[in-house]
């Protein structure tokens, strides 16, 4: 999961709620730069188990740039919650999410390029709401550490688990098993009390059933690349150098299907948004400035 360095907010940025014509959405509203030309508005999708705080490090560079960043937490993550049934969050219902929450913003900040950037499941939401709605309001797509397809065997059977046992237990006892298969493992090693004690409010503030929902996806979902080509939008695929949910060849290999930029991060894994922002922002600001209004 991604790891922020920090949780204070800028000057620039606001916690508030997206109000949509499908509900109300916790985003994080980072507004540019007023001494640069103001260059449109991006909005970023995060991943499995992941919230809109995915993207904090990459706000301050992005509006320093002249964007507009809006950092959202889907239907069931973190602060926008959601009904306690499956069906609530099939793809389908959630990428119908991310289409109200880009009308939302073209009606309230009027014509202007809006970018739309999805990390790993993320991806796959908004490539599944482009697919349903054409290029639609979108300037550009980017899928950062998203591939083709289902994640890698070794990803499904540790997802596996989530679907098998959240069921029968409570995300508390789920988190306190995760953390000691963690540690056990090796992992995430030497993590800030602050930086702990947001991951377990933000983990056990999940609705169980979208994760439920969403791990199924990410074990099942078929290769819609082709479909994704056809569109005639600019795409980017980023990711860093290693990649444990899909491996790099593989996005490699997707970037060249869509006829996309590729972009790899140096030092970075799954999540170059918080580990290279510098890195990954200046990518970013790369790919939308040169993308056509």
């Amino acid at each position: 999961m991604s790891r922020p360095t920090s949780l204070e907010l800028p000057e620039n940025v606001s916690a508030r709620r997206l109000e949509t014509a499908r509900g109300s959405f916790a985003v994080l509203d980072a507004v540019p730069d007023p001494n640069v030309p103001a260059r449109g508005t991006a909005l970023l999708v995060p991943g499995f188990t992941g919230s809109k705080e995915d993207f904090l490090d990459l706000l301050p560079p992005l509006t320093a740039a002249g964007f507009r960043i809006v950092a959202v937490d889907g239907r069931g993550q973190h602060e926008s919650g959601g009904p306690r049934t499956e069906a609530t969050y099939a793809q389908a219902e959630l990428a119908a999410d991310v289409t109200a929450q880009a009308a939302a913003l073209a009606s309230a900040d009027g014509p202007g390029p809006l970018h739309l950037l999805g990390h790993s499941l993320g991806g796959h939401l908004v490539r599944a709401a482009v697919l349903a709605d054409g290029p639609g309001p979108w300037a550009s797509l980017t899928l950062m550490s998203s591939g083709p397809a289902a994640i890698s065997a070794e990803q499904q059977a540790r997802t596996r688990q989530l679907v098998d046992y959240l069921p029968v237990i409570d995300m508390e006892t789920a988190w306190r098993a995760l953390r000691a298969a963690d540690a056990e493992n090796g992992e995430e090693p030497g993590t800030p009390a602050w930086l702990d004690e947001f991951l377990h409010r933000r983990w056990v503030a999940t609705v169980p059933e979208q994760l439920i929902a969403t791990a199924k996806q990410l074990m099942t979902e078929p290769d819609r690349v082709a479909e994704l080509a056809a569109l005639p939008l600019p795409k980017l695929v980023l990711s860093g150098e290693v990649d444990y949910a899909w491996p790099v060849p593989w996005l490699d290999a997707m970037a060249d299907r869509l006829n996309a930029r590729r972009v790899v991060i140096k030092g970075a894994e799954h999540s170059p948004n918080a580990e290279r922002p510098a890195e990954t922002a200046a990518a970013l600001v790369a790919f939308w400035t040169a993308t056509p209004e």
